[in-house]
């Protein structure tokens, strides 16, 4: 089948088509901006959850009419257009994840072999300038963020930062932090799930996030959800990994510009759920927290506290590894968004041996006195050594993203 013209017309064919020709649930009310697709292998991250196993279909992999398997390079649709091919998202997982998937093998991303792929083009973006030496303009430069040989955005004016608006915009998220936080131990009150469980979820997701190249926002915005909506609803270990899946699919359409389509969520599953079973989810997750979706994060906090800190590629990518590494754990549930920045930001002063480890602006900005900080900068620490003790262990999505060259390798650095 050929795909659809893009445009407004050939969106709503597409959609008709996919939902019977009503309109999907959990839509928000909006029409879907996303202009085409973006493949990623999947592998079953079945909860601990479900003890059952899934057969995976071989014939997932063979490109038909005109299609483009997500698995394969070499297919593209018929209109020729390039698309660009993502690295297998499969995750294999072994060990203490057997509990939740039925694959026994790693097919992980491997760190030596990794290749990351640049963005898929936009229709609407401009083409960068390929000549040596020339500054692509400033609409530009948003699309270049995380672009492994572009310049530098932070080098540029982006008129997208809208810096008269900073002081105001931090503040607002300094007042909404603590309204929108998850109780730090509501898994007490979950009869079915763990926490083991939780980090199983979560080390899959940050490799899922990976592979599709999405915003750091829309990692932590999905994990703000998942713990919000567990905090108010039980949830069966079957159910854990589709909880996982619609809270990053809920956060993408928020955040990117080109978000994975439906059916890729439904893919990096193995099946194990529906295109139904998901909009159902993402009904029931945004009526359960109550369209309140857009909170303040870590992610948030981030962007202006490491500039303020003074944050070279280094030091942002090591501040941004302990930040992922408190993803995993529950103990940083009991800490703020700014207070889990501010604690990553004095950590990594301490390990780069900064002469002033929390400087007066420091504590002047994020609101927080290095010795407030202490607790969650010790938990941190714990997390960090544990990680490098065990090279990641059996959660290795966090390790493996930050020993890429392109991180900086700052997951084997010796401090």
């Amino acid at each position: 089948m050929s795909q659809p013209e893009a445009g407004v017309l050939g969106l709503r064919e597409n959609r008709a088509r996919d939902f019977g020709g009503r309109k999907a649930p959990g839509a928000l009310g909006r029409p879907n901006p996303r202009v085409g697709t973006r493949g990623v292998g999947g592998n079953a991250v079945r909860s601990a959850i479900s003890g059952g196993c899934e057969n995976t279909n071989s014939n997932m992999d063979i490109c038909t009419n005109g299609r483009r398997s997500p698995r394969l390079g070499a297919c593209s649709a018929k209109n020729n257009v390039s698309r660009v091919v993502h690295p297998s998202a499969r995750v294999g997982i072994g060990g203490a994840l057997a509990d939740i998937t039925n694959v026994a093998g790693s097919l992980g991303l491997q760190s030596d072999k990794a290749k990351i792929s640049k963005p898929q083009q936009h229709p609407l973006q401009p083409a960068v300038p390929k000549q040596s030496g020339v500054v692509p303009p400033p609409q530009v430069v948003d699309m270049l963020v995380d672009v492994p040989g572009t310049c530098d955005a932070s080098e540029m004016t982006n008129v997208q930062n809208v810096d008269e608006y900073v002081d105001e915009i931090v503040n607002q998220f300094f007042d909404d932090e603590n309204a929108f936080l998850p109780r730090a131990d509501y898994m007490s009150s979950q009869t079915d799930i763990t926490s083991k469980m939780r980090t199983i979820l979560i080390d899959w997701l940050v490799e899922v996030h990976m592979k599709y190249r999405l915003r750091p926002e829309t990692l932590h915005l999905a994990v703000n959800l998942i713990d919000r909506y567990l905090t108010k609803t039980p949830v069966m270990r079957k159910r854990l990994q589709l909880v996982g899946v619609v809270a990053m699919f809920i956060a993408a359409k928020y955040e990117e510009i080109s978000p994975p389509e439906l059916h890729d969520w439904v893919y990096i599953t193995d099946n194990a759920y529906t295109k139904e079973d998901i909009l159902v989810m993402e009904c029931t997750m945004l009526t359960t927290l109550r369209f309140q979706i857009m909170v303040p994060t870590a992610a948030n906090f981030f962007e202006y506290l490491q500039k303020v800190n003074g944050c070279d590629a280094v030091h942002r990518n090591v501040a941004e590894y302990l930040l992922e590494l408190g993803l995993l754990d529950m103990r940083m549930l009991q800490h703020t968004p700014s207070q889990q920045v501010a604690a990553a930001l004095l950590l990594s002063n301490k390990l780069l041996k900064r002469s002033i480890v929390w400087p007066a602006a420091m504590a002047e900005q994020s609101r927080h006195t290095e010795q407030a900080l202490r607790s969650c900068a010790e938990e941190m620490q714990q997390l960090l050594e544990a990680d490098r003790a065990g090279a990641g262990g059996q959660l290795q999505a966090v390790n493996k993203k930050f020993s890429l060259v392109q991180r900086q390798a700052v997951a084997k650095m010796k401090f």
